[in-house]
């Protein structure tokens, strides 16, 4: 009995002690709580995670009629005079009923959809609804408010306001700041993050002796001034609008010219072009009235901007057009409003959103701005020069026809009928249904819009046409479209207003060379057989030709007429100089094919009103007729000296346009204003249409865009307007997740209600006004950050401190290195490190596992031509192997934070990658080339070069060991001279942490 007794006491005990920590657990754990309940930090995040699937904004998916992402629905009336929530009162409050409710039927959230509340977070609703229950609306749509810098206890920690900020946190949390780092550390710090390149030993060792107060400083201003912080932080902008080259899918065909948006970023962000500027040259660079000139080369800079809208996906040859227009209407939403707003809302293509207040109307707002841009090719050369050229050029051509026309006036020339050319006008009239879509013959381009320098502004009609010599007029041009209105081999396109297709046949009376008449069904650009071949229709006669297209498939769909000169799908962005086309006119039929007839009017004009008229562009096709038939007639063939003097003038000046080079971007088009989409599915569309706008839960003093053209240079005026409580708040969070490696919202894309809360709340509010303060400058915000104490502390590690990962920024974060600055850190210990500025990229070096359609048919050299990562080619269907292995994001979507994995794959990268290897052999083969150093010293200069520091003694006690090691194993008779030896050496220095690791 006794045996049994003393178990029998135990477990008496132990049921005792169970059923007191059981009470305890069940009791409401308030003591935690935060005296002041506040909602967005609170209470919203518990109410998106378990409540708003059934009763947030989506009204589609809505339950019970109940909203509980609004004050005004959580706290309606309900059936049965109850309340879901009622202010003040929490135990007259359906919501605190439901949430403490043991029945399946009534509890909440229901057992079905396996959500659960914690007992904190139902006592925290609890307190909220008996503190008032006050609403916020969602922090980020919020102004933000300059608030007052925090008084903190370790004022001498203090550098700037950033410093208080973060202390009052770390005070309130009881957490010591961690010690600042080592000038070795700082310096590489440093370099890596605003360059993206270690550090060179010479600016070590300056740093380390400079005394000077201001030693850290000038060692920022360093960096940032070189020409490769634009390098370095260029590649972080093109993670954001999902940069390629090339269009994957089948056949991976290219974006023409965006190596030229790669530069262009360089140049913006070395130039701290405001950030402001740089929305609106992103979102309507081609629009501005004041655009930015290039001051080295002249050029527009502004326009390269909208190429970031090209670099979506493309199918060469989708089933479904409309759809296909939807998808890529859809990705450029989504890339947008996440890289300028942080905001998901392409989530609204199918319903409201689900979590944010964004309306489907908002996507669709948004859809019509797209839908009424149109992809093209711009200039790439235009600059002032040329401008100015243009200008004079137009008053030579307008000099010339006044002087002629005065001379003609002047003499005695009888007048011509014209009943012969009317007569012979009627001749070509034909019986035949047809619909014009664009009629070039008299002065005006009919309706259609011209890009670029090469159709101007008109047509043709009554250009003066010299014989070679320029002493005699041999007649005027009659009316056409033509892309040499200045020059051959001028950039230009002339694109039709929108029509739905309703005939069987387009044709297009058009000559010229190498050039491109194209139809552009649903905005679909990469045009390419099987499917859509015939749609690009090459035009190489140098005689009238008619080009006619079968659109019987595409009837019912909507498209418009592009006309370019060069063609389109050429891999050397730079037109031929001898292209060009003209274009008499456009007709779409069913049936045979009709001869437009030209329309004349049926005047008694006498030769001196028409040649009055023609001298004020005013003329027309019966004028131009009746003088080219009195200089057929040679009535009019004296050119006096001085107009032949203007003509060789104009002539000179048409051969100063340099603007042959182009690249992908994007125009205005006609302004549409497009419908929701039921469900997403553009086949079906509801009836009323949604005005282009801004987002509604933006406020602005007038959303609509009233524009003609698209409405992308309002919505650029929407993102950067002052009052717009995300834009600075956005761009702030970038730059310090940059330089942290996490953001003060770790949600660098998201800022809606699933993104992270702000650790900093007020700090970020701090840095976005101080932000727009200073202009939205870049490279000084960038500086006011790494110059805080903040910035430069020592790295954190301990995970057994009271922030194991680090939230408080006791320490500097410890992260590991990007791909690119991996590689490049690579080439620049070698020694190998091309440091050239810009230009087309390196083509990718294939392996031989890099197979599939739309392989280039050449590789690039392994180690890219010595070049920096960033110029190295990015092909959608042949991406970089040791990119992706060290998780440069696929381009498909907007990255602001790449993933930071650690697989195997990036040890094998390491370990076995050609190009690593042959680093390896190259900065062993430079340690040779230095007899000058001893053992020591050459361990002491690979540690420098590597990781910014000289080696510790048993570091170099180890190095020497492997050394020895390695000699016997190749039978090296001579260590210092082994390239093998060094090479494994090298190699193994490349494998260590601390080489791809902020330490």
């Amino acid at each position: 009995m006794k045996a049994t007794g003393i178990p029998f006491l135990q477990l008496a005990i132990l049921l005792f002690l169970l059923a007191v920590l059981c009470n305890q657990c069940t009791e409401k754990p308030t003591a935690d709580l935060p005296q002041t309940v506040d909602f967005n930090f609170h209470i919203r995040p518990i109410l998106v995670k378990n409540c708003y699937l059934c009763h947030g904004p989506d009204s589609s998916s809505r339950e019970a009629e109940l909203r509980l992402d609004t004050f005004e629905g959580a706290t309606a009336l309900r059936k049965g005079d109850t309340y879901a929530v009622l202010p003040g009162h929490s135990k007259k409050s359906e919501v605190i009923k439901r949430i403490y409710a043991d029945d399946p039927n009534e509890m909440m959230p229901p057992p079905e959809s396996n959500l659960t509340l914690s007992e904190r977070e139902k006592a925290l609703l609890e307190k909220w609804i008996a503190q008032g229950a006050e609403w916020k609306p969602h922090w980020a749509f919020i102004q933000p408010e300059k608030p007052d810098v925090p008084r903190v206890e370790q004022q001498e920690e203090v550098s700037n306001e950033i410093d208080a900020f973060v202390l009052a946190k770390l005070e309130e949390q009881q957490i010591a700041p961690a010690p600042q780092a080592s000038p070795q550390t700082l310096i590489r710090r440093l370099s890596y993050l605003l360059t993206g390149l270690p550090p060179h030993p010479s600016d070590i060792q300056k740093f380390e002796t400079d005394p000077s107060p201001d030693a850290y400083e000038k060692l920022v201003d360093q960096y940032m001034n070189s020409p490769q912080f634009g390098e370095r932080w260029a590649r972080h902008w093109m993670d954001l609008v999902r940069f390629a080259e090339t269009k994957g899918h089948e056949f991976d065909y290219a974006v023409q010219g965006a190596w030229q948006y790669r530069d262009y970023l360089i140049r913006a962000l070395n130039e701290d072009v405001p950030y402001p500027q740089l929305v609106k040259e992103h979102l309507a660079g081609d629009l501005l009235e004041s655009p930015r000139w290039n001051a080295e080369s002249g050029r527009n800079e502004s326009r390269l901007g909208t190429t970031f809208f090209t670099m979506s996906e493309g199918k060469h040859s989708p089933v479904d057009l409309t759809i296909d227009e939807a998808d890529r209407v859809d990705n450029i939403i989504d890339v947008t409003t996440k890289t300028f707003q942080a905001l998901t809302v392409a989530c609204a293509r199918c319903h409201d959103h689900k979590f944010d207040p964004i309306p489907t109307t908002d996507y669709y707002a948004l859809y019509g701005v797209m839908k009424s841009s149109r992809f093209s090719i711009l200039n790439a050369d235009l600059g002032l020069e040329e401008a100015d050229n243009l200008e004079e050029l137009g008053k030579i051509r307008q000099s010339i026809k006044s002087m002629l026309a005065e001379e003609w006036t002047g003499n005695e020339v009888l007048p011509v009928h014209q009943a012969s050319f009317e007569e012979r006008a009627s001749e070509l009239d034909q019986n035949i249904p047809y619909e014009i879509i664009g009629d070039f013959r008299g002065q005006s381009l009919d309706g259609w819009q011209s890009s670029g320098l090469a159709f101007g502004e008109k047509t043709t009609l009554g250009n003066p046409v010299f014989n070679q010599q320029g002493n005699k007029l041999m007649r005027l041009s009659e009316g056409k479209a033509s892309s040499r209105q200045i020059n051959t081999g001028v950039i230009g396109a002339l694109r039709s207003p929108d029509f739905t297709i309703t005939k069987d046949f387009i044709n297009v009376r058009a000559l010229g060379q190498q050039s491109s008449v194209r139809i552009i069904i649903d905005n679909f650009q990469l045009i390419q057989d099987p499917i859509y071949g015939e749609l690009d229709m090459r035009v190489d006669q140098p005689n009238w030709h008619d080009y006619t297209v079968d659109l019987t498939p595409w009837k019912g769909h909507k498209a418009y007429i592009e006309i370019i000169p060069g063609y389109y799908d050429r891999h050397i962005y730079k037109l031929p100089p001898e292209a060009y086309v003209e274009v008499a006119y456009a007709v779409a039929y069913n049936g045979e094919k009709p001869v437009l007839p030209l329309t004349t009017q049926a005047d008694n004009s006498t030769f001196y009103q028409a040649t009055r008229d023609w001298a004020k562009d005013e003329s027309t096709s019966a004028d131009v007729q009746l003088m080219n038939q009195a200089l057929k007639n040679q009535r009019l063939l004296t050119v006096s000296p001085e107009v032949q003097k203007l003509h060789q003038l104009e002539v000179r000046l048409s051969q100063n346009f340099t603007d042959s080079s182009y690249f992908a971007g994007i125009t205005d088009g006609f302004s549409i204003n497009n419908p929701v989409f039921v469900r997403g599915n553009p086949k079906t569309p509801t009836e009323e249409e949604v005005p282009r706008r801004f987002l509604s839960s933006i406020p602005t003093e007038d959303s609509i865009f009233h524009s003609s053209g698209s409405g992308r240079e309002e919505l650029a005026e929407a993102i950067v307007n002052p009052d717009n409580p995300l834009t600075s708040r956005v761009m702030v969070n970038r730059l310090w997740h940059y330089l942290f490696g996490r953001g003060i919202v770790e949600t660098v894309d998201n800022f809606g209600l699933q993104g992270k809360l702000p650790t900093h709340p007020a700090l970020l509010d701090f840095l976005a006004i101080k932000f727009q303060e200073e202009g939205g400058s870049i490279k000084k915000m960038i500086k006011y950050i790494v110059m805080s104490n903040t910035f430069q502390r020592a790295v954190v590690t301990s995970e057994s401190t009271k922030d194991p990962e680090n939230l408080w920024l006791a320490g500097f974060p410890l992260r590991r290195l990007e791909a690119e600055a991996i590689r490049d850190a690579m080439l620049t210990v070698s020694g190998q490190l091309d440091s050239t500025l810009y230009g087309p990229s390196v083509p990718v070096h294939l392996t031989d596992f890099m197979q599939g359609r739309g392989r280039p048919g050449r590789s690039g050299p392994l180690d890219g031509e010595g070049r920096r990562s960033i110029y190295l080619e990015v092909r959608r269907n042949f991406l970089s192997p040791m990119m992706l292995a060290f998780d440069r994001p696929i381009p498909f979507s907007t990255f602001g934070k790449r993933n930071s994995t650690n697989v195997p794959a990036q040890s094998l990268m390491l370990m076995n990658d050609p190009f690593v290897a042959k680093q390896a052999e190259v900065m062993a083969k430079r340690v040779i080339a230095k007899p000058e150093l001893n053992l020591d010293e050459r361990i002491q200069w690979i540690y420098q070069w590597s990781f910014a520091r000289e080696a510790k003694e048993d570091e170099v006690a180890k190095a020497k060991a492997f050394l020895q090691q390695q000699a016997q194993a190749h039978q090296a008779e001579n260590l210092l001279q082994s390239v093998e030896v060094w090479t494994d050496y090298c190699h193994m220095i490349f494998n260590m942490k601390e080489f791809i690791y902020l330490i």
